[in-house]
């Protein structure tokens, strides 16, 4: 074996840079695909979130062979950003109980937007099998984290539970998307603001 292939130039790993590069390019496919769910359902023709990209067919086909790759990607690349928002939004917030009402507004961005995610994340599709455990795992700590600032600050109630405040507003969204009459988002907001305390009410 000619170990000079090996340890030459050639096959020095990829610079920094490139693989910024590729991360960003990859993040705009995402985003694309995101922007095209939510316009068009995960059915979209790729084409269209190709035209979104600025790229060619081929190029999303190279980074994710199929639909469902593709679905569990920007999935998965929207639960990032929603769980890694907590901490920021604590710190640029006036109150915790503040970063907590913005980040529930992030979840139910993310909720309400998602036309036909559901129905493809309860398909036989194995690849699907081990999302809701990544869904739960990564967002129940990061409400969990908000929930528990705003109550040692005396804002909110101490009793309130991440996952079953998450299932509750995931609840409240459902329809969202099908009934006009319905307004998931003032809901969601009733039921957060019934989180307070009676002495932060009225403040």
């Amino acid at each position: 074996m000619d170990t000079a292939s090996c340890d030459g130039p050639g096959e020095q790993p990829a610079p920094p840079r490139k693989r910024a590069d590729a991360r960003r390019n990859q993040q705009t496919l995402l985003d694309a695909a995101a922007a095209a769910f939510v316009a068009s359902g995960v059915d979209v023709p790729v084409r269209d979130i190709a035209a979104r990209a600025g790229v060619g067919v081929g190029t999303i086909y190279r980074h994710f062979p199929t639909r469902s790759d593709l679905i569990l990607a920007v999935f998965r690349h929207q639960v990032e950003s929603c769980a890694s928002a907590g901490p920021g939004l604590l710190a640029s917030s006036d109150t915790p109980y503040a970063a907590l009402t913005r980040w529930i507004d992030l979840f139910v961005d993310f909720l309400v937007t998602k036309h036909g995610l559901a129905g493809a994340l309860q398909s036989d599709d194995a690849a699907f099998q081990t999302l809701h455990r990544y869904f739960t795992d990564r967002l129940v700590p990061a409400c969990a984290q908000l929930l528990d600032a705003a109550a040692t600050a005396g804002e909110v109630r101490s009793d309130v539970d991440a996952y079953q405040l998450l299932r509750g507003v995931g609840n409240l969204c459902v329809g969202d998307d099908s009934d006009p009459r319905y307004e998931a988002r003032r809901l969601v907001g009733l039921l957060v603001a019934g989180l307070r305390v009676a002495e932060s009410r009225s403040a």
